[in-house]
């Protein structure tokens, strides 16, 4: 026989179940006849190029359609907000128009799904208690959270790509600079050559290059090189270039220069690194390493003054 309790769960599943369902159709439905849906498709197709729409844009397009209403509640307040929200997207690799959206979206999207995951399970294990409400708030906001710590991940993965792939793309550039190349065919030559190595670091040349190619100006495109990575190196080769331009000096020396720092640089973080390596062998040497030492040389001991003096304390009573 089925117990009310399981009874009661499973109405509950069903109405969450329903909930869910009926919140995407009216989020993603977007008012369109599946037929409207299906021509939509075939012209996209059909615009890129394409025979067969993958699965994914489709999940793609709900996401986007779906991000505008669910973040709503979770927009900033304020265009200084707003403006630092980009930047770390930017710096993260995400510079679509939406993107902002999207990820406020998906932060909202994780508190709820970890709010109902979390809520449906301490309530089966626990039941309906102050100390099931707590685990259920606690589990929610980290889940709510997650979205950020993807987007820190991804920021410091391509940071440091672009941090220890720089002073190769420099050297490369003055090799192209000193064969009487121009700063931007040497930036467009860079680009190309390092794809494969550097694809992070080619990515943004590239992106500075098509940006010089449409007219913008060199001061204004380095600028903002410098600023939608967030690498402070690259920041600091965006100020030295802009000066060499300004002033007419020779931009061969100058990204020389650049290049010998940031190796002497590196060659210190690596230093540093190492030298640390002692501190931080002391907790896993404390941790693991002495318990088994200890039991070692102390152990045989031990179990010699419990076999001696023990039934001599014993007999002498």
């Amino acid at each position: 026989m089925i117990s009310n309790t399981l009874l009661t769960q499973l109405a509950i599943f069903g109405c969450v179940a329903a909930a869910v369902w009926a919140l995407m159709e009216f989020l993603g439905g977007g008012g369109k006849s599946r037929a409207e849906e299906r021509l939509d498709e075939f012209s996209d197709t059909r615009s890129k190029g394409r025979t067969n729409a993958p699965k994914s844009d489709s999940m793609t397009r709900l996401i986007e359609a779906a991000s505008p209403k669910l973040s709503a509640p979770l927009k900033p307040k304020t265009a200084e907000e707003a403006s630092k929200l980009k930047l770390r997207l930017q710096h993260a690799g995400y510079r679509s128009e939406n993107a902002v959206s999207i990820f406020l979206g998906m932060k909202f999207l994780c508190l709820v799904l970890g709010f109902f995951a979390s809520g449906g399970s301490m309530l089966y294990l626990k039941g309906f208690t102050l100390t099931a409400m707590m685990y259920t708030v606690a589990i929610s906001g980290i889940m709510m959270f997650l979205p950020d710590v993807v987007v820190w991940l991804r920021k410091k993965s391509r940071q440091d790509c672009i941090f220890y792939g720089l002073p190769d793309a420099l050297d490369l550039m003055v090799v192209c600079v000193e064969a009487g190349l121009g700063l931007d065919q040497a930036m467009r030559k860079v680009s190309e050559e390092m794809q494969k190595s550097y694809a992070v670091l080619s990515e943004e040349f590239r992106l500075a290059n098509l940006q010089l190619q449409m007219g913008a100006a060199r001061n204004s495109v380095l600028h903002e090189l410098g600023q939608r990575t967030g690498v402070d190196d690259l920041k600091a080769l965006a100020a030295i270039l802009i000066q060499a331009d300004k002033f007419g000096s020779s931009v061969a020396q100058a990204l020389r220069v650049q290049s010998d720092s940031m190796r002497t640089r590196r060659q210190q973080m690596a230093e540093e690194k190492a030298a640390k390596t002692a501190v931080k062998l002391i907790f896993p040497l404390v941790i693991f390493i002495f318990p088994a030492i200890f039991v070692v040389l102390v152990g045989p001991a031990a179990i010699t003054m419990i076999n001696e003096m023990f039934p001599a304390m014993q007999g002498a009573q």
